[in-house]
């Protein structure tokens, strides 16, 4: 029987518990009861039912007072599973490994969810100024650029259709109108790799290149310099590194599970 279908009705109680921890891994802050309940739009007395179950099993951790709630150590054990269980993932630590030790700059792997991307693996700066990162970070694919190099292996009317309009403006760099967004997007066509001007972060430069182990791809390499240690000669360097380290790796399609 498939799981999907035109006549599939969501089971209430089931979203009701995914959009809690949704909320909890996206806002990882604790969560009062009261503000949960208007965050989500759940009766109280619903949610409590529902966090007192979740408590039970582990998903959620309250706080010494009982009061306000946060993730708990059971949703680390499925993220991990899911990350330890992707071929893709294990195949392109090396790379990642390689971009560090080359450039001791932070490298991360990021895949397209919706309009988002999502880091699944990275590698720190060995520097003190560097940019904050963490594995599961949601961020504006337009904003970043794993998200663009993803985007661009999509023609633009998917695009337009993948992406939440008016687009969220994270720094006074970050590119939202629409002609400009294809604009970019052709550019990175024709180059083969896509550049973050500051567009996520302000002070930080980002070039990443799509991952050739699917058509269209779904993760992308990025580099991540701050403009202050970026040089020209740097910057040639890493776009080089990426398409050899990553730009090769289109053979190994067949030694992928799924």
């Amino acid at each position: 029987m498939p799981i999907a279908s035109e006549d599939f009705q969501p089971v209430k109680s089931a979203g009701r518990t995914l959009d809690l921890l949704e909320l909890l891994a996206d806002h990882p802050q604790p969560w009062a009861l009261g503000d949960l309940a208007r965050t989500l739009a759940i009766p109280k007395s619903s949610l409590h039912g529902l966090l007192r179950t979740l408590v039970n099993r582990g998903w959620v951790q309250p706080d010494d007072s009982g009061t306000r709630f946060r993730l708990g150590m059971r949703a680390l054990r499925v993220g991990a599973a899911y990350l330890d269980g992707d071929d893709r993932v294990t195949l392109l630590s090396g790379v990642l490994d390689e971009l560090s030790r080359r450039f001791g700059e932070a490298a991360h792997l990021g895949r397209l969810d919706g309009d988002q991307v999502v880091y699944l693996a990275k590698r720190e700066s060995v520097h003190r100024l560097r940019l904050y990162s963490a594995i599961g970070r949601r961020l504006p694919a337009h904003a970043t650029a794993l998200g663009k190099a993803l985007l661009a292996e999509h023609p633009d009317t998917d695009v337009d259709r993948m992406l939440n309009w008016p687009l969220a403006r994270l720094t006074p760099h970050t590119v939202t109108d629409r002609e400009a967004v294809h604009a970019a997007l052709a550019t990175v066509r024709t180059t083969g790799y896509a550049v973050d001007q500051e567009e996520n972060a302000e002070g930080i430069r980002c070039f990443a290149v799509a991952v050739p182990l699917a058509s269209p791809a779904v993760d992308a390499v990025s580099v991540s310099v701050p403009v202050s240690r970026l040089r020209p000669d740097i910057e040639t360097a890493i776009l080089v590194a990426l398409r050899e380290l990553v730009g090769g790796l289109a053979q190994a399609r067949s030694m992928l599970t799924g």
